[in-house]
């Protein structure tokens, strides 16, 4: 007759895999490595004249640096959500004020991308370069959180 596994060696066996799928400094590293190449990817488009794409870029990055704020805080994997103030609810953090207004302004144009029967008024140039910067703010901001 075959010999029936331990339930001990089982559990073992099963924390091993699942530390494997969920390794935290992993998680932070993709989420923050991903965030940088957005953030790179926003700057292209915007020095391109693709000012609504670039801004959605600008979002993407700050919505990933924080899904890494909430790993390093919750162990978990970030919830599926694209709003950065529920995120950085998830993450522990108080935005200061001054940073809550690039967050707002960039909020309207992570829909473009999702929900194509919303698209936001193109930005005049100046102002999404500014845009541009404010996230680069911010991002740095975050980032001295990991």
């Amino acid at each position: 007759m075959p010999r029936v596994p331990d339930i001990q060696f089982i559990l073992v066996i099963l924390i091993i895999k699942m530390d494997e799928m969920f390794n935290i400094p992993k998680q932070i590293a993709y989420w923050k490595e991903s965030a940088d190449d957005d953030i790179e990817t926003a700057e292209i488009l915007i020095e391109k004249g693709k000012f609504v794409h670039g801004l959605f870029f600008c979002h993407l990055s700050i919505e990933k640096i924080i899904k890494a704020l909430v790993v390093k805080e919750t162990e978990e994997i970030p919830p599926r959500s694209h709003d950065v103030f529920y995120l950085v609810k998830k993450a522990n953090i108080t935005i200061p004020e001054d940073k809550q207004i690039i967050s707002q302004i960039l909020m309207k144009y992570q829909l473009e991308g999702r929900y194509p029967e919303y698209f936001p008024s193109k930005p005049q140039p100046d102002s999404a370069k500014k845009y541009l910067l404010e996230t680069q703010k911010l991002l740095r901001w975050f980032k001295m959180m990991l």
